[in-house]
């Protein structure tokens, strides 16, 4: 295991993707890997879901409909054992399941009536996960900021945060990962705008809360030896199972600090530094894949390893 003072070392890989410059990206929010170690990215565009090969070339692409709200996106196999991709729209506040060549399968509606929810628009639902049994959690990042779980055909069961800093609330859960390898799953949630991370049993216990040196963590995915967290703030964290911060990489403040972010100018960028990570996933070879929130989208692979 590395120790206290391992070091991330981070190299990006060149010339990836290829895609032809008749597709044009918009803000690049969800990124997801499926067996065939095809590429599934989701973007605000009329080609919202853009589907690369293992080397970054296009295949093809769908999913017009959601070019103005897409924003989280994760990919699992059902209890057909069929793979799909459940699918978040900011836009018109709704999540949905679909086949992985872009037919709707299931449309998950909003959360009942309530004092939160007097109306469906204060929906807007970030991220969302399967867990083991079929349930799917959403979490409502840009509404009001609560966790909703609902069961494998869309019907509401429960739901618990709020908004606020204390144990169990939270300000703007922005992201979620369900972590299957214990005896009993439990949840993850990027308490993005608390600057930490909460973890819950599946029916909404809080367990514990990982505070450390997070700016804006979006998200978090694992590959059972670490976690891997894109921070909005220009950088990729990679932590420990105990949530210690192992190191950063790509960081670069100048970015995020400056006025016009995140619409930095590409001949500003560079090739080993971040504008706004905003989602990632590995592949089967163990390449870090990272998309950014900017206006013309971004994604680039690394490799990388710890260095004592």
């Amino acid at each position: 295991m590395p120790n206290a003072n391992s070091r991330v070392i981070a190299e990006p890989v060149v010339d990836w993707p290829h895609i032809p410059e008749t597709i044009k990206l918009g803000y690049t929010h969800g990124i997801a890997v499926d067996s065939q170690d095809r590429i599934f990215v989701f973007n605000m565009s009329e080609h919202a879901i853009v589907v690369l090969d293992p080397e970054g070339n296009y295949l093809f692409s769908w999913g017009e409909e959601f070019a103005r709200g897409a924003h989280g996106m994760h990919l699992y196999r059902d209890a057909n054992g069929e793979e799909c991709l459940l699918l978040t729209d900011i836009e018109r506040h709704l999540v949905a399941k679909y086949t992985l060549d872009g037919r709707e399968l299931l449309t998950f509606a909003a959360p009942p009536p309530s004092d939160a929810y007097d109306r469906p628009e204060k929906f807007v639902p970030t991220d969302v996960h399967a867990a083991p049994n079929g349930d799917v959690y959403v979490v409502d990042g840009y509404g009001q900021y609560y966790v909703h779980r609902y069961d494998s055909q869309g019907n509401w069961l429960q739901s618990w945060g709020g908004r606020g800093s204390g144990d169990g609330q939270m300000q703007e859960p922005h992201g979620l990962w369900i972590d299957t390898r214990g005896t009993e799953p439990s949840l993850y949630v990027a308490d993005r705008r608390n600057q930490r991370f909460q973890r819950y049993t599946l029916d909404g216990k809080l367990l514990h809360t990982y505070n450390g040196d997070y700016l804006l963590p979006c998200d978090l995915v694992s590959d059972g030896q670490y976690f891997y967290i894109p921070d909005l703030n220009s950088r990729i964290t990679i932590a420990d199972l105990d949530f210690q911060v192992l190191g950063h990489f790509g960081e670069q403040p100048k970015h995020w600090q400056d006025k016009r972010w995140p619409d930095i100018p590409e001949s500003e960028w560079t090739a080993d530094t971040f504008v706004s990570p905003h989602s990632m996933c590995l592949d089967r070879q163990g390449h870090l894949l990272v998309v950014e929130w900017v206006p013309r989208g971004r994604i680039t692979k690394w490799k990388w390893r710890l260095a004592d």
